[in-house]
């Protein structure tokens, strides 16, 4: 994924990966560490918080505030269901003037109710609604479960 995420962004002025919490955030932290060390790319990180149980009803917010103009954004979470979460963390960027945002996710389900589709997947899996995906990018061993 980091190397199709150069190959997209090399005349970029900066890429900045925004992980949203958990998972996504984790995703997020590897893939700028992986797009560092393949490139010459200026190479940022920032979390995006929310509730993921609730997003509708989440304030979201960022981990910190960084100069964002004529950069990309990638925002980056682990699994992609219905979309849902994807444009509620997209809602901070809104009123910046970036150059362009992408999407990264390691799963995609393929459940779309919302018009969000990934740039960048690790996965594409056909999963029924009732089955559930669970993804552990945070130690040494990186799986990911269908349950």
């Amino acid at each position: 994924m980091a190397f199709e995420i150069y190959e997209r962004n090399i005349n970029s002025a900066g890429v900045v990966f925004a992980g949203i919490t958990g998972m996504g955030m984790n995703l997020a932290l590897l893939l700028a560490e992986e797009l560092k060390r393949i490139s010459p790319l200026k190479v940022e990180v920032l979390e995006v918080i929310l509730d993921k149980t609730a997003v509708s009803k989440s304030e979201v917010h960022l981990s910190k505030k960084l100069v964002l103009v004529n950069k990309t954004i990638i925002l980056v979470d682990d699994v992609l269901n219905t979309g849902k979460t994807l444009v509620y963390a997209m809602k901070p960027f809104l009123d910046q003037e970036i150059l362009k945002m992408e999407i990264a996710v390691l799963v995609n389900r393929s459940h779309g109710l919302f018009p969000v589709r990934p740039d960048y997947t690790g996965y594409e899996l056909s999963t029924t609604l009732n089955e559930h995906i669970r993804v552990d990018v945070s130690g040494n061993h990186y799986s990911v479960q269908l349950h």
